[in-house]
Protein backbone atom coordinates (compact mmCIF):
# COMPACT_ATOMS: atom_id res chain seq x y z
CA UNK A 1 0.00 0.00 0.00
CA UNK A 2 1.51 3.27 -1.08
CA UNK A 3 2.06 5.86 1.59
CA UNK A 4 0.93 9.32 0.50
CA UNK A 5 2.76 12.13 2.28
CA UNK A 6 0.42 14.94 3.24
CA UNK A 7 1.76 18.46 2.96
CA UNK A 8 1.36 20.38 6.17
CA UNK A 9 -0.62 23.59 6.31
CA UNK A 10 2.57 25.49 7.08
CA UNK A 11 4.21 24.06 3.96
CA UNK A 12 1.26 25.05 1.77
CA UNK A 13 1.47 28.63 3.02
CA UNK A 14 5.24 29.03 3.26
CA UNK A 15 6.06 28.11 -0.34
CA UNK A 16 3.80 30.72 -2.01
CA UNK A 17 4.93 33.35 0.50
CA UNK A 18 8.58 32.55 -0.17
CA UNK A 19 7.97 32.67 -3.94
CA UNK A 20 6.29 36.08 -3.61
CA UNK A 21 9.17 37.41 -1.50
CA UNK A 22 11.76 36.26 -4.05
CA UNK A 23 9.69 37.67 -6.92
CA UNK A 24 9.31 41.05 -5.19
CA UNK A 25 13.04 41.21 -4.46
CA UNK A 26 13.82 40.71 -8.15
CA UNK A 27 11.17 43.24 -9.18
CA UNK A 28 12.17 45.88 -6.62
CA UNK A 29 14.87 47.62 -8.75
CA UNK A 30 12.38 48.01 -11.61
CA UNK A 31 9.73 49.27 -9.22
CA UNK A 32 12.15 51.79 -7.71
CA UNK A 33 13.22 53.00 -11.14
CA UNK A 34 9.59 53.54 -12.19
CA UNK A 35 8.78 55.23 -8.89
CA UNK A 36 11.74 57.59 -9.25
CA UNK A 37 10.72 58.48 -12.80
CA UNK A 38 7.65 60.27 -11.42
CA UNK A 39 9.79 62.50 -9.19
CA UNK A 40 11.45 65.74 -10.16
CA UNK A 41 15.24 65.83 -10.21
CA UNK A 42 15.19 67.80 -6.97
CA UNK A 43 12.80 65.41 -5.17
CA UNK A 44 14.70 62.35 -6.38
CA UNK A 45 17.76 63.17 -4.24
CA UNK A 46 15.93 64.27 -1.08
CA UNK A 47 15.44 61.61 1.65
CA UNK A 48 12.17 63.18 2.81
CA UNK A 49 10.62 62.40 -0.59
CA UNK A 50 11.76 58.79 -0.57
CA UNK A 51 8.26 57.29 -0.71
CA UNK A 52 5.83 60.18 -0.34
CA UNK A 53 6.02 62.89 -2.98
CA UNK A 54 3.92 64.71 -5.54
CA UNK A 55 4.05 62.68 -8.77
CA UNK A 56 4.74 64.45 -12.03
CA UNK A 57 4.93 63.54 -15.72
CA UNK A 58 7.51 66.22 -16.39
CA UNK A 59 10.30 63.72 -16.99
CA UNK A 60 8.34 61.75 -19.59
CA UNK A 61 7.18 64.90 -21.38
CA UNK A 62 10.73 66.22 -21.39
CA UNK A 63 12.01 62.92 -22.75
CA UNK A 64 9.56 62.73 -25.67
CA UNK A 65 9.73 66.42 -26.58
CA UNK A 66 13.41 67.23 -26.14
CA UNK A 67 15.26 63.96 -26.56
CA UNK A 68 13.55 62.41 -29.62
CA UNK A 69 12.70 59.20 -27.79
CA UNK A 70 10.73 57.66 -30.65
CA UNK A 71 13.67 57.82 -33.06
CA UNK A 72 15.89 55.94 -30.61
CA UNK A 73 13.10 53.44 -29.90
CA UNK A 74 12.57 52.85 -33.63
CA UNK A 75 16.28 52.17 -34.09
CA UNK A 76 16.17 49.68 -31.21
CA UNK A 77 13.22 47.86 -32.77
CA UNK A 78 14.81 47.75 -36.23
CA UNK A 79 18.19 46.48 -35.08
CA UNK A 80 16.78 43.97 -32.58
CA UNK A 81 14.21 42.48 -34.97
CA UNK A 82 16.52 42.13 -37.95
CA UNK A 83 19.43 40.84 -35.86
CA UNK A 84 17.14 38.19 -34.36
CA UNK A 85 15.75 37.17 -37.76
CA UNK A 86 19.21 36.88 -39.33
CA UNK A 87 20.54 34.97 -36.30
CA UNK A 88 17.71 32.44 -36.65
CA UNK A 89 18.20 32.24 -40.41
CA UNK A 90 21.82 31.23 -39.85
CA UNK A 91 21.35 29.34 -36.58
CA UNK A 92 18.54 26.97 -37.62
CA UNK A 93 20.45 25.34 -40.55
CA UNK A 94 23.65 25.18 -38.47
CA UNK A 95 21.93 23.59 -35.49
CA UNK A 96 20.06 21.21 -37.81
CA UNK A 97 23.30 20.02 -39.43
CA UNK A 98 25.05 19.57 -36.09
CA UNK A 99 22.11 17.80 -34.45
CA UNK A 100 21.23 15.30 -37.20
CA UNK A 101 24.48 15.01 -39.16
CA UNK A 102 27.22 15.34 -36.53
CA UNK A 103 30.88 14.81 -37.31
CA UNK A 104 33.95 14.24 -35.19
CA UNK A 105 34.55 17.97 -34.87
CA UNK A 106 30.95 18.96 -34.00
CA UNK A 107 31.62 19.21 -30.27
CA UNK A 108 34.86 21.10 -30.90
CA UNK A 109 33.05 23.59 -33.14
CA UNK A 110 30.34 24.11 -30.51
CA UNK A 111 32.93 24.70 -27.80
CA UNK A 112 34.85 27.09 -30.05
CA UNK A 113 31.70 29.06 -30.75
CA UNK A 114 30.93 29.26 -27.04
CA UNK A 115 34.50 30.36 -26.29
CA UNK A 116 34.01 33.46 -28.45
CA UNK A 117 31.70 34.78 -25.74
CA UNK A 118 34.75 34.92 -23.43
CA UNK A 119 36.55 37.43 -25.65
CA UNK A 120 36.76 40.84 -23.91
CA UNK A 121 34.80 43.30 -26.03
CA UNK A 122 37.24 46.11 -25.24
CA UNK A 123 40.05 44.13 -26.90
CA UNK A 124 38.51 44.56 -30.37
CA UNK A 125 36.79 47.91 -29.90
CA UNK A 126 39.45 50.15 -31.43
CA UNK A 127 40.29 47.87 -34.39
CA UNK A 128 36.58 47.50 -35.15
CA UNK A 129 35.98 51.25 -34.84
CA UNK A 130 38.86 52.00 -37.22
CA UNK A 131 37.74 49.29 -39.67
CA UNK A 132 34.08 50.34 -39.74
CA UNK A 133 34.98 54.00 -40.27
CA UNK A 134 37.33 53.03 -43.09
CA UNK A 135 34.57 51.00 -44.77
CA UNK A 136 32.03 53.79 -44.27
CA UNK A 137 29.56 51.69 -42.25
CA UNK A 138 30.10 53.36 -38.89
CA UNK A 139 26.83 54.52 -37.28
CA UNK A 140 24.61 52.53 -39.64
CA UNK A 141 21.80 50.06 -39.03
CA UNK A 142 23.67 47.49 -41.12
CA UNK A 143 26.68 47.55 -38.80
CA UNK A 144 24.65 47.25 -35.59
CA UNK A 145 22.50 44.45 -37.00
CA UNK A 146 25.57 42.44 -38.10
CA UNK A 147 27.37 42.98 -34.79
CA UNK A 148 24.34 42.03 -32.68
CA UNK A 149 23.70 38.97 -34.84
CA UNK A 150 27.29 37.74 -34.52
CA UNK A 151 27.36 38.38 -30.78
CA UNK A 152 24.24 36.29 -30.13
CA UNK A 153 24.75 33.64 -32.82
CA UNK A 154 26.67 31.19 -30.54
CA UNK A 155 23.87 31.25 -27.96
CA UNK A 156 21.23 30.84 -30.67
CA UNK A 157 22.99 27.81 -32.18
CA UNK A 158 23.59 26.21 -28.78
CA UNK A 159 19.95 26.60 -27.73
CA UNK A 160 18.58 25.36 -31.05
CA UNK A 161 21.04 22.45 -31.06
CA UNK A 162 19.74 21.41 -27.64
CA UNK A 163 16.10 21.57 -28.77
CA UNK A 164 16.78 19.75 -32.04
CA UNK A 165 18.62 16.92 -30.28
CA UNK A 166 15.41 16.07 -28.43
CA UNK A 167 13.63 15.32 -31.73
CA UNK A 168 13.97 11.62 -32.68
CA UNK A 169 16.19 11.17 -35.69
CA UNK A 170 13.83 8.47 -36.95
CA UNK A 171 11.30 11.16 -37.88
CA UNK A 172 13.85 12.91 -40.08
CA UNK A 173 14.90 9.61 -41.66
CA UNK A 174 11.25 8.77 -42.35
CA UNK A 175 10.90 12.07 -44.18
CA UNK A 176 14.01 11.29 -46.21
CA UNK A 177 12.57 7.92 -47.20
CA UNK A 178 9.43 9.70 -48.42
CA UNK A 179 11.57 11.86 -50.68
CA UNK A 180 11.43 15.08 -48.67
CA UNK A 181 14.23 17.49 -49.54
CA UNK A 182 16.55 19.02 -46.97
CA UNK A 183 14.61 22.27 -47.02
CA UNK A 184 11.39 20.26 -46.69
CA UNK A 185 12.77 18.51 -43.61
CA UNK A 186 13.50 21.84 -41.98
CA UNK A 187 10.26 23.52 -43.06
CA UNK A 188 7.73 20.69 -42.71
CA UNK A 189 9.22 18.51 -39.96
CA UNK A 190 11.81 20.30 -37.87
CA UNK A 191 10.23 23.74 -37.37
CA UNK A 192 6.71 22.46 -36.48
CA UNK A 193 8.16 20.02 -33.93
CA UNK A 194 10.57 22.53 -32.38
CA UNK A 195 8.57 25.75 -32.72
CA UNK A 196 8.44 26.22 -28.94
CA UNK A 197 12.22 26.08 -28.66
CA UNK A 198 12.64 28.34 -31.68
CA UNK A 199 10.23 30.89 -30.19
CA UNK A 200 12.05 30.81 -26.85
CA UNK A 201 15.39 31.26 -28.60
CA UNK A 202 14.04 34.15 -30.68
CA UNK A 203 12.64 35.90 -27.60
CA UNK A 204 15.91 35.53 -25.68
CA UNK A 205 17.95 36.74 -28.66
CA UNK A 206 15.65 39.74 -29.10
CA UNK A 207 16.03 40.67 -25.42
CA UNK A 208 19.82 40.40 -25.63
CA UNK A 209 19.85 42.59 -28.75
CA UNK A 210 17.53 45.14 -27.15
CA UNK A 211 19.63 45.35 -23.97
CA UNK A 212 23.02 45.46 -25.70
CA UNK A 213 24.74 48.68 -24.65
CA UNK A 214 28.47 48.34 -25.15
CA UNK A 215 28.54 48.07 -28.93
CA UNK A 216 25.45 50.17 -29.66
CA UNK A 217 26.88 53.06 -27.66
CA UNK A 218 30.38 52.92 -29.11
CA UNK A 219 29.56 52.17 -32.74
CA UNK A 220 26.87 54.83 -33.16
CA UNK A 221 26.52 58.57 -32.84
CA UNK A 222 23.14 59.78 -34.13
CA UNK A 223 21.78 57.92 -37.18
CA UNK A 224 21.61 54.37 -35.79
CA UNK A 225 21.68 55.22 -32.08
CA UNK A 226 19.44 53.03 -29.93
CA UNK A 227 17.83 53.54 -26.53
CA UNK A 228 21.09 52.50 -24.87
CA UNK A 229 22.70 55.57 -26.44
CA UNK A 230 19.86 57.74 -25.15
CA UNK A 231 20.32 56.41 -21.62
CA UNK A 232 24.09 56.86 -21.81
CA UNK A 233 23.61 60.46 -22.95
CA UNK A 234 21.43 61.25 -19.92
CA UNK A 235 23.61 59.67 -17.27
CA UNK A 236 24.65 61.66 -14.22
CA UNK A 237 27.10 61.12 -11.33
CA UNK A 238 24.12 60.34 -9.12
CA UNK A 239 23.00 57.59 -11.51
CA UNK A 240 19.41 56.40 -11.29
CA UNK A 241 18.51 58.84 -8.50
CA UNK A 242 17.75 61.45 -11.13
CA UNK A 243 14.14 61.42 -12.23
CA UNK A 244 14.99 62.21 -15.84
CA UNK A 245 17.33 59.26 -16.20
CA UNK A 246 14.83 56.98 -14.46
CA UNK A 247 12.13 58.04 -16.93
CA UNK A 248 14.41 57.29 -19.87
CA UNK A 249 15.33 53.90 -18.40
CA UNK A 250 11.72 53.04 -17.60
CA UNK A 251 10.65 53.95 -21.12
CA UNK A 252 13.44 51.78 -22.51
CA UNK A 253 12.83 48.71 -20.35
CA UNK A 254 9.03 48.95 -20.34
CA UNK A 255 8.38 47.67 -23.89
CA UNK A 256 10.69 44.68 -23.46
CA UNK A 257 9.00 43.68 -20.19
CA UNK A 258 5.56 43.85 -21.81
CA UNK A 259 6.78 41.93 -24.87
CA UNK A 260 8.43 39.26 -22.73
CA UNK A 261 5.32 38.82 -20.60
CA UNK A 262 3.03 38.62 -23.65
CA UNK A 263 5.26 36.17 -25.53
CA UNK A 264 5.69 33.99 -22.47
CA UNK A 265 1.93 33.90 -21.94
CA UNK A 266 1.26 32.99 -25.56
CA UNK A 267 4.01 30.38 -25.53
CA UNK A 268 2.68 28.72 -22.37
CA UNK A 269 -0.85 28.71 -23.77
CA UNK A 270 0.39 27.19 -27.01
CA UNK A 271 2.35 24.46 -25.26
CA UNK A 272 -0.60 23.71 -22.98
CA UNK A 273 -2.99 23.54 -25.93
CA UNK A 274 -0.62 21.27 -27.80
CA UNK A 275 -0.26 18.96 -24.79
CA UNK A 276 -4.02 18.74 -24.29
CA UNK A 277 -4.66 18.25 -27.97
Amino acid sequence: MAIVAETSRFGKLSRPVLAWIVGLLFFFPIFWMILTSFKTDADAVKPEFLLFFTPTLENYLNMTENYDYWRFATNSVITSVFATVFALAVGIPCAYAMAFNPSRSTKDVLMWMLSTKMLPAAAVLYPMTFLTKSLGVFDTHFLIIVVLMLINLPIVIWMLFTYFKEIPKDIIEAGQMDGVSTWGEVKEILIPLAWGGIASTALLCFIFCWNEAYWTVRLTTTEAATLSKLIEGNRAPEGLFFGRLSAVSAAAVGPIIVLGWFCQKQLVQGLTFGAVK
